[in-house]
């Protein structure tokens, strides 16, 4: 097939994508089932469905921003606190979730080697914490839980792609354990080496690059040239992203500008709703194939039995991990998750949902191994979406009556931090006004304008602190009364715009403050 075809089917797959986050929205049932739903949907067309993804590709583009981001927006203060049970959930839950799952599709698929078995287990043991998240805080489960879960996430996404290659590696070339620790090794510290070089090297030059839109380019290349050269090299790529993800993540603030981060936060955010979404529709548009596939090697009833057995194995071995914390801790101190409350381990535990980079992994399988043919692929990847699917949708659909059932919905508590911040932040305003009219900067006129204003912000902000029902009802009066006067102002500059009285830059220059503003939500705006 042509480069025309794989062009207009990345088109209609993003169609796909628009298409099922809307449908998603008006039904409310996860993205996800929709979306693999219009896949499969798109996979019936005789054309559509003839097109072939390479594994390869797979990881290439779909991985490092889906890792970078994940590691960009890590609190590195959370996530320093809570090292120890991060580290022991990413690490050892992984590799016993990743060799419990092995050891069973072994045992039910006899045709599957050990390594097989091991890449698949790899490739469904790390959990996706996106998903849990948006519910645990919405319902204001304690920050806690979140930390671990998401820090979890981040870590747990290299350990499982490390045993993949480890695995991938030894379906190709026998491994001995010495030479599969060596591979490790070099894996491991390679990865972290080369980030560390990327990192560096991202640093010095993002601080000497004024041009805006060069700055933009350097920070959506940044993952790819973390993660591609580290994987040409036989290092860990994810590490690498990862690295160089926490550290410009936590180093960001001093780097950039402040409107190359927002323009920037809006791109990542677009780019990795856009892949995340991809991922789901290119399953489905592989389903049939795969099927078809399965059918010639596997009895397809079976198949099913099966990876309906491997997706309750992977949540027993999980709830059931957590439910062993305690009797471990008594043993081995080291293993203190420093969440001991019952409510809290059934959380964490019913919080493991697969998602995205299960799919990419699992998608990334090789077609050959050596000069043969991966005739075991499509049952594999066949397995990998049903647990991915059940789980999203069994663990991600029970998830907000289980937090109500342990009594976990505490409330909104990042509004109240938010607003607290805001307080705190508005009465700083006002102590810098005063100071510079104290040394003779601004003028009498100009610091009680904006003493006027920010005092104004500060009275709105406390009476949402307080609870006074009188004070908010002005609030959402200002800001309303600001919608009209927003929408004003964009009628006048549309209307000398088209009368050619100011020029087109001038037109989006001052567009788009209107529309910032209008973002904002006025004088009032935000928790």
């Amino acid at each position: 097939m042509g480069v025309e075809d794989y062009v207009v089917g990345t088109l209609v797959v993003v169609v796909a994508v628009i298409c099922g986050r809307l449908i998603a929205v008006r039904l409310r049932i996860p993205d996800a089932i929709v979306l693999v739903v219009l896949g499969m949907a798109l996979g019936l067309l005789p054309w559509l469905g003839s097109l072939s993804i390479s594994p390869e590709i797979v990881l290439l583009v779909f991985l490092p921003p889906l890792i970078y981001n994940a590691a960009f927006f890590t609190s590195p203060k959370d996530f320093r606190e809570l090292l120890r049970p991060i580290v022991v959930m990413a690490v050892g839950v992984t590799l016993v979730t990743a060799l419990g799952l092995a050891a069973v599709i072994y045992l039910l698929v006899p045709a599957v080697s050990w390594p097989a078995a091991i890449a698949l287990g790899a490739a469904i043991a790390p959990t996706d914490a996106v998903a849990a998240s948006a519910i645990l805080k919405r319902v204001g489960t304690p920050r806690r839980v979140l930390t671990i879960l998401e820090g979890e996430s981040l870590i747990n996404d290299a350990v499982a792609l490390t045993l993949f290659s480890l695995a991938l590696t030894a379906m190709s070339h026998p491994l001995t354990p010495a030479a599969g620790a060596l591979e490790l090794v070099k894996v491991v510290v390679g990865g972290l080496a080369f980030g560390a070089l990327v990192t560096w090297v991202v640093a010095w030059s993002r601080k000497r690059i004024e041009d805006s839109s060069v700055q933009l380019v350097v920070v959506l290349v940044t993952p790819f040239a973390a993660y591609v050269p580290s994987e040409m090299l036989g290092f860990s790529g994810v590490l690498s992203a990862a690295l160089a993800g926490i550290v410009l993540g936590t180093r960001g603030e001093g780097l950039l500008p402040p409107a190359v981060r927002v323009t920037g936060r809006t791109v990542w955010q677009t780019l990795v709703t856009v892949l995340e979404s991809m991922l789901f529709v290119l399953l489905g548009l592989q389903l049939d194939g795969v099927i078809t596939a399965v059918r010639e090697h596997y009895s397809f009833p079976r198949l099913v039995l099966v990876a309906l057995l491997v997706t309750v194995t992977a949540v027993v071995l999980r709830m059931g991990l957590m439910m062993a914390v305690i009797p471990f801790q008594r043993v081995v101190p080291f293993l203190n998750l420093q969440v001991s409350g019952f409510r809290e381990r059934v959380v964490i535990g019913w919080s493991g949902m697969r998602g995205a980079v299960s799919l990419a992994i699992a998608l990334s399988m090789p077609a050959t191994v050596g000069d043969e043919a991966f005739t075991e692929r499509g049952g594999l990847i066949f397995i990998a979406g049903v647990v991915v699917m059940g789980t999203l949708m069994g663990q991600g659909l029970t998830l907000p009556p289980v937090l109500r059932r342990l009594g976990m919905s505490g409330g909104d508590s990042h509004r109240k931090e938010f607003l607290v911040a805001d307080h705190a932040m508005s009465c700083a305003a006002l102590s810098k006004v005063d100071e510079l009219q104290t040394a003779g900067e601004v003028d009498a006129g100009t610091a009680e304008s904006l003493r006027s204003a920010y005092s104004r912000r500060v009275g709105e902000v406390q009476a949402l602190l307080d609870e006074d029902d009188s004070a908010v009802e002005r609030a959402e009066g200002v800001r309303a009364v600001h919608a009209q006067i927003l929408d004003a102002r964009r009628g006048t500059l549309v209307s000398l715009y088209r009368e050619g009285r100011i020029d087109h830059d001038v037109y989006q220059s001052l567009s788009r403050d209107i529309d910032l503003g209008e973002s904002k939500g006025g004088p009032f705006h935000g928790g």
